[in-house]
């Protein structure tokens, strides 16, 4: 009997809680850039772009499953590094087996929209291309740095702002903890001030959890980097919090997060904060701690 398990997937597949109902069709594997020091997403797996043949295989198994499908969401860390014409030939292709496909998303780097003009990144929103889920991180730039993410927040500025003129949706991570102990207010007013100057859509919150095939991971070993604790990692989040002036969606959710928020902003902002200092006053660190630690797999 066939069942969408045939699909072509390779390792873990990842998708955020916002494409929970999407569709899911691999674009690429692994990610083009594989340098960012906190990550171990994807192991040792190297990049790889998708055969059409294997896309038109998943796609045909998709039509006889799912005909009905409104949203397909592309897997791989960053399938929108593929070329201008190539993403254009991947939608059209997705209609001629979906034709009730109505809107496409996928991750991106910031990286991947440097590679298109507005005028491009205009035809992909005609196409369908509606939304990009954006791994941020931080805007601090000396984290961006020492974390090898090869963008510093000026340039995340510029390239959302032709998404803006383009009409395509953007939805940023933040990442508390990232810029190690004593670090986390400098880089919650830094990044609140990337994101004011923008318009995402959706904000997702999570907090540094690390793993031992992570460059980082060696690096707390060593010494060279010093982890935030886990107060602290709150104190951060409530700092970002207060700064963020964009109306947007907060989700601070998942399993990394030791206090689940979500909500929207501004509109619920007292009552986010008051659930952060509600936590503060009755911190217990090495709980915390220990939670953390026990996280095995995000």
């Amino acid at each position: 009997m066939e069942t969408l398990s045939q699909q072509h997937f390779t390792g873990t597949v990842w998708r955020p809680p916002y494409e929970a109902w999407s569709v899911l069709l691999q674009a690429t594997t692994a990610c083009s850039h594989h340098r960012c020091r906190f990550c171990s997403l994807y192991g040792d797996l190297r990049f790889r772009v998708s055969p059409m043949e294997e896309i038109e295989h998943d796609l045909a198994l998709i039509a006889r499953m799912q005909p009905r499908a409104r949203r397909v969401f592309l897997v791989g860390a960053n399938p929108f590094v593929l070329s201008f014409g190539r993403l254009v030939r991947l939608v059209d292709r997705i209609r001629d087996f979906l034709p009730k496909v109505e809107t496409v998303g996928m991750f991106a780097r910031v990286a991947d929209i440097r590679q298109k003009s507005v005028a491009e990144l205009r035809e992909l929103r005609a196409r369908g291309v509606t939304g990009l889920s954006i791994g941020t991180e931080t805007g601090d730039d000396e984290t961006l740095r020492l974390m090898n993410k090869g963008t510093a927040a000026a340039d995340t500025v510029e390239q959302c702002r032709k998404l803006d003129q383009a009409g395509i949706e953007y939805y940023f991570t933040y990442m508390t903890g990232l810029a190690g102990a004593g670090n986390g207010r400098r880089a919650a007013r830094a990044t609140a001030r990337m994101f004011n100057a923008l318009h995402p859509k959706i904000v997702s919150v999570v907090s540094l959890t690390l793993f031992p095939d992570a460059p980082l991971w060696h690096d707390v070993q060593s010494g060279a980097f010093r982890e935030a604790g886990e107060r602290e990692r709150l104190e951060e989040l409530r700092e970002f919090v207060a700064a963020l002036n964009v109306s947007v969606v907060l989700m601070a959710d998942t399993v990394s997060n030791t206090l689940p928020l979500s909500g929207r902003l501004p509109e619920e902002r007292a009552r986010i904060l008051r659930e952060i200092d509600s936590c503060l006053a009755q911190f217990d660190e090495s709980a915390a701690a220990e939670y953390r630690r026990r996280i095995d797999h995000l």
